[in-house]
């Protein structure tokens, strides 16, 4: 699914994270910026553990702050890695959107154009997908209707089916698209 808000094609698919070639993929972090399962584990796995040091060298940040190291072996230039849970691994709508917040600030503060979001909080964090992506989509949309953006391109890259339709059913609605 892919619709425009203002310059900015906004776009949700199903695929690895890892593998795409964007200025920045965001990476679902706990606020000390440990690299263990789903998401972080990927990136860790592919990227390589440089990404997991330079992170943690900048933590441990508060669930809600986002920051930003390079990104190893993979196709993107930098991750963004947004805290969107502390080490109880629980998260909720508010430090998903919060997370989301801090990973567009600091893309639009380095000036980047495109970034990669997976869906925040839904894999370890157990938060359900719908929820995620409403609090995430909204975050996004608030984003780019206050924000003169930096940002041409911002994709939600889900790995299961499940957060895809979520992502797609709550963008659709959101935008009132047919």
């Amino acid at each position: 699914m892919k619709v425009k808000v203002g310059k900015t094609n906004l776009i949700i698919e199903r695929g690895d994270i890892t593998a795409r070639e964007v200025d920045a993929i965001v990476n679902a972090a706990n606020s000390h910026l440990w690299m263990g399962a789903g998401v972080a584990g990927a990136i860790k796995k592919k990227g390589g553990v440089i990404i997991e040091e330079e992170a943690v060298r900048q933590g441990p940040i508060e669930v809600g702050e986002a920051v930003l190291t390079t990104a190893g072996n993979l196709a993107a230039t930098h991750v963004i890695h947004a805290a969107a849970m502390g080490q109880d691994l629980r998260t909720d709508a508010q430090k998903i959107a919060q997370a989301t917040r801090s990973s567009l600030a600091l893309a639009e503060k380095h000036k980047l154009s495109s970034i990669a979001f997976p869906a925040l909080g839904t894999g370890v964090g157990g938060f359900p997908p719908t929820q995620a992506a409403e609090a995430m989509l909204g975050a996004v949309l608030e984003h780019l209707k206050v924000t003169n953006t930096t940002l041409e391109k911002i994709v939600f890259v889900l790995y299961q089916e499940e957060a895809s339709k979520a992502f797609s059913d709550v963008l659709t609605r959101l935008r009132g698209v047919k």
